[in-house]
């Protein structure tokens, strides 16, 4: 069964539920802190509208008393004065006592003689000549909104008092009896109902919720909105980075790659397709595959419409006048729903393996050609040494200088040279057995290099080795190895006929073994022989027999080794051998291909 895919079309539902809460919290605490900085802002406006009312009131009274005062007022003008003040909407009372709390004029007369507040509460509130509010409950029922300050009625009048303080030895008449006004300090006290400017804030506090929550709503929406919008910009980016990234693998992939849309016209073909069939994408998009393709290719449709997936299947395919042998496999496709989405089809060009399969079987030949020649050589070599042993008794029986004697020559030179050449035969048709054993390659370079050297100084060639002492051992014949790098030795110095630098360098590989490098400056390889220099019998001196690399690397993969040659005309060439450090049993060498 398959499983579904993520529904790419809500990507706000990717969204993780942790960032949508978080996201609310942030918002809440925004709003609930603007809620209670506006309440608090209002519950200030209140106290100090009532503060400045009251201040107002106060300021009045104690004007009016003065002047009262000065117009020898009794105390029955002055209480009238005290009850018409208070009688103002919103106003609880107005009041006059001591520094002790006690009631020396009161709007509500019967309280006079009573404690308004006892005297450490009096105290506590520190009353100055600025004015002062508090809160407080009246009759435990009534929210009283208090303001209070010195009264000091004869501010301003004779005597040695601090300006804006009453004249403390004065004698006023309150109500029905006489009240000393002058035996301390008097605090005048407005009480006043705070439950319309509560209602109002109430009400402002109901309003700033309902807007708090709806801006909520909208702080919460509007986070939501912006993390769909990134999620699909997300989305969307992804997506095409994905068809970038496909787009990328398709175009270089290595095979050949064509697809069909939903209407079963050609919507992709891919480089490697192009390059197969010699069609061009611009030429083929958009047209039906049976005015395009091959019928061979095309034919495999109705396979694939019975769902039936057709799997490296070799066929014959002709774009335009070429024959192209193909493997092709070839696939419907639907998506997780079953939709029908088109159909792909998947080719390689298979000229490439068949001519490696014809390089197999021709190699194959070439092995049974050379265990025939191999037995072939070892019956020739009798014979050739009784021809040498006759040509050399007549050179030594005629005269100097006579035909006979230069015909016993040449024989003799031709035979050796038929005896090199059966001597390469053998050695190339000898299996690859190995008696290996450790070896310092170092040592074994030595070795070849003074085999080697005379006739290098022959054609005044320079030997130059760069040893390297923190070389491994590695497991190696050193007989065929030996024999596989005087080839190398040799082919360099006779390209080097006007002398040169025979240059061999050792060192580790960063795969881990060791590489060896010969490199002369001698006239250099072809670049259309590089690849035919390993072949048995290919050769490019009139006097060679074609076998010296073939048997170079035969040795080298007999080590399981690799070698690669690199070569410039006029400048010489280079052949990179690298060996293992130990041979696996499997036959395998430490290093992937």
């Amino acid at each position: 069964m398959k499983r579904r895919a993520p529904d790419r079309q809500r990507p706000w539902l990717s969204i993780p539920p942790w960032i949508i809460l978080g996201a609310a919290v942030i918002m809440a605490a925004i709003v609930v802190a603007m809620a209670i900085r506006n309440t608090n802002r209002e519950k200030a406006l209140a106290s100090q509208t009532l503060l400045e009312k009251g201040a107002a009131i106060l300021r009045a009274f104690e004007s009016a008393a003065r002047t009262g005062m000065n117009m020898r007022w009794g105390g029955t003008q002055l209480q009238v004065l005290l009850q018409e003040t208070a009688s103002q909407p919103g106003i609880f009372y107005l009041a006059v006592t001591d520094e002790d709390g006690t009631i020396l004029a009161h709007s509500d007369s019967a309280r006079i003689g009573e404690r308004l507040h006892d005297a450490e509460e009096t105290k506590s509130l520190e009353a100055g000549l600025k004015e002062k509010w508090r809160t407080k409950e009246e009759g435990g029922k009534q929210r009283v909104f208090e303001v209070y300050r010195y009264f000091a009625p004869m501010a301003g009048r004779d005597g040695p008092g601090h300006p804006g303080e009453p004249h403390w030895q004065q004698w006023c008449q309150w109500g029905s009896g006489n009240v000393s006004l002058g035996s301390g300090r008097q605090i005048i006290f407005a009480g006043f109902d705070v439950a319309p400017f509560e209602e109002a804030l109430e009400e402002d506090f109901r309003n700033t919720a309902i807007l708090s929550g709806v801006l909520l709503l909208l702080g919460v929406g509007g986070v939501m909105m912006l993390f769909g919008a990134q999620s699909y910009r997300m989305s969307r980016r992804q997506l095409q980075n994905t068809q970038a990234f496909a787009s990328e693998i398709i175009n270089n992939l290595p095979v050949g790659l064509i697809t069909t849309g939903s209407d079963g016209r050609v919507s992709v073909v891919n480089s490697a397709a192009e390059s197969i069939s010699g069609l061009k994408a611009s030429q083929v998009a958009g047209r039906l595959p049976d005015e395009v393709l091959p019928t061979s290719l095309c034919s495999l449709k109705g396979v694939i419409d019975r769902g039936e997936p057709v799997i490296e299947h070799e066929t014959e395919c002709a774009f335009g006048e070429k024959s192209t042998p193909l493997s092709v496999s070839a696939a419907k496709i639907a998506n997780d729903q079953g939709d029908f989405l088109g159909n792909i089809f998947i080719f390689r060009d298979l000229g490439e393996v068949r001519k490696l399969q014809e390089e197999v079987r021709r190699k194959e030949k070439l092995a049974a050609l050379g265990s025939l020649a191999a037995g072939i050589a070892h019956e020739i070599r009798n014979p050739l040494s009784s021809i040498k042993g006759f040509a050399k008794y007549f050179e030594s029986h005629s005269v100097q200088g006579s035909e006979g004697r230069e015909l016993a020559a040449v024989m003799t030179k031709e035979v050796d040279r038929l005896n090199r050449v059966i001597t390469e035969l053998l050695e190339f048709a000898r299996p690859s057995d190995l008696k290996t054993q450790p070896m310092n390659v170092n040592d074994l370079i030595m070795h070849t290099l003074r085999l080697v050297r005379q006739d290098a100084e022959s054609k005044k060639v320079k030997i130059e080795f760069s040893r390297d002492e923190e070389l491994p051992e590695i497991d190696i014949d050193p007989d065929r190895f030996t024999q596989a790098l005087l080839n190398l030795y040799l082919n360099a110095v006779q390209a080097m006929d006007a002398g040169g630098v025979l240059s061999i360098g050792a060192r580790t590989d960063a795969h881990g073994g060791v590489r060896i490098e010969v490199m002369d400056t001698g006239k250099g390889i072809p670049p259309e022989s590089l690849g035919s220099i390993f072949n048995p019998y290919f050769t490019t001196k009139a006097s060679g027999t074609g076998l010296g690399l073939a048997i170079v690397h035969k040795v080298v993969e007999a080590h399981h080794g690799d070698i690669k040659v690199r070569s410039a005309l006029g400048r010489g060439t280079v052949f990179s051998i690298f060996l293992p450090t130990k041979l696996r049993r499997e036959g395998t060498y430490g290093r992937q291909a």
